[in-house]
């Protein structure tokens, strides 16, 4: 098939995908498929695709409905799967840029942690097992998909580090739910996100979210699960509901800093697939929606008690001046116990990832048409509520 005849219909989708995964069909309960629809309309009518995006939304689209395939398949061959519970997992959430990747790296190098690997959540199926988790060969098959990334947009790793041993975050797993903001920060899909934001039902994406960690523990647990993605804020209510025991680290940084490196982060992203991109109106995009997300997630924070969660604010400027020094707080408020192995792993991986490790991720709000005036007044009961810029 050539590249200008890439079929997104949803049909053709589901058809290959069922063929990738064996004959498959079921794809389990929630509305998976109006998910779906909504991004193939976005990509074809709003996402200025070129041939090679039509590509990379074809293998997301296929990469997710596969694994969705085989996850409700894998329950089915293996009951013990539903039987596995999920207690206190750690959920680190913030606004992009804000330190929450590197976080959930180091805190992922603790023995006792379980924390979802890329490759892992590439290939869920089927569950990965304890004796075979660090050789087992999805993870040279998961690697080999990174040198294209790099080479089509060069300075990506300086963003954001990827790899197959290293940690991914839930705004991917949720892909199998067709309800994410990673879709349109990959591609220009505003009426889908319109939808994600307002209109979704988050509740099945968080019902299925507590199947996928169910499916990854069963034959390769820890004593608790380190999980991270800032798009919890747009179904916090409902994490708690799934996972009234939950711990949460908030991440907070400048909206300034934040929504300019996001901006960054996106336009790069989107290049991959498009050739039209706007990098101001990205900005003032995600800066609309984020605000409105974060006020979102203040009103969930404070509307009632959660007597069995447990919540701990982080500064940004805090993490950088000394990462440790969040780490053992985190320990410490969450009752976590650090073993000397787990305190040599920690300080060894702070040690081995400075910042800039792999290069500088530079960039100004004039750029992207950031105005810090507006933006602060955008944000102001967030930057009032944890002094962010005291």
């Amino acid at each position: 098939m050539t590249t200008d005849a890439i079929d997104l219909h949803p049909d053709a989708l589901l058809s290959e995908a069922s063929e990738r995964a064996g004959g498959l069909h079921d794809l389990g309960e929630g509305p998976y498929l109006d998910g779906l629809n909504r991004l193939v309309d976005s990509l074809e009518n709003e996402a200025r695709l070129t041939p090679i995006g039509r590509v990379i939304g074809r293998e997301r689209i296929l990469g997710h409905t596969v694994s969705r395939l085989q996850y409700v398949d894998d329950r089915k061959r293996f009951p013990e799967i539903a039987a596995q519970k999920i207690e206190k997992p750690v959920f680190i959430v913030g606004l992009p840029r804000t330190g929450t990747t590197i976080l959930h790296d180091i805190l992922a190098q603790d023995p006792a942690t379980r924390a979802p690997m890329t490759w892992e959540v590439m290939f869920p199926s089927p569950p990965p097992e304890t004796a075979t988790f660090e050789t087992d060969p999805r993870i040279e098959r998961c690697a080999a998909t990174f040198p294209d990334v790099f080479d089509a947009i060069p300075g990506f790793k300086a963003m954001h580090p990827m790899g197959a041993q290293l940690t991914q975050e839930c705004v991917s797993m949720m892909g199998e739910t067709m309800c994410t903001p990673l879709f349109h920060n990959q591609f220009r899909v505003p009426t889908y996100q319109d939808w994600v934001d307002d209109e979704a039902d988050l509740s099945h994406v968080y019902a299925f979210h507590r199947k996928q960690l169910q499916h990854l523990q069963s034959r390769h647990a820890g004593e608790r699960w380190i999980l991270k993605t800032g798009a919890h804020m747009w179904g916090l209510a409902h994490l708690l509901e799934t996972y009234p025991d939950a711990r949460i680290v908030f991440t907070h940084r400048d909206p300034v800093e934040s929504m300019t490196s996001y901006a960054s982060l996106t336009t790069l992203v989107r290049t991959m697939g498009s050739d039209d991109v706007d990098r101001k109106e990205i900005a003032a995009d995600w800066t609309r929606r984020l605000q409105k997300v974060v006020n979102r997630t203040l009103r969930v924070r404070s509307a009632r008690e959660y007597p069995e969660a447990r919540f701990l604010d982080v500064l940004f400027k805090d993490f950088v001046e000394d990462p440790f020094a969040v780490v053992r707080e985190i320990y410490d408020v969450f009752e976590m116990p650090m073993t000397d192995v787990a305190e040599e792993r920690l300080r060894g991986f702070i040690e081995d990832n400075p910042k800039g490790k792999h290069g500088v991720h530079a960039y100004t709000p004039e750029e992207y048409g950031v105005v810090p005036e507006q933006v602060h007044a955008s944000f102001a009961e967030y930057i009032e509520r944890f002094d962010l810029l005291g």
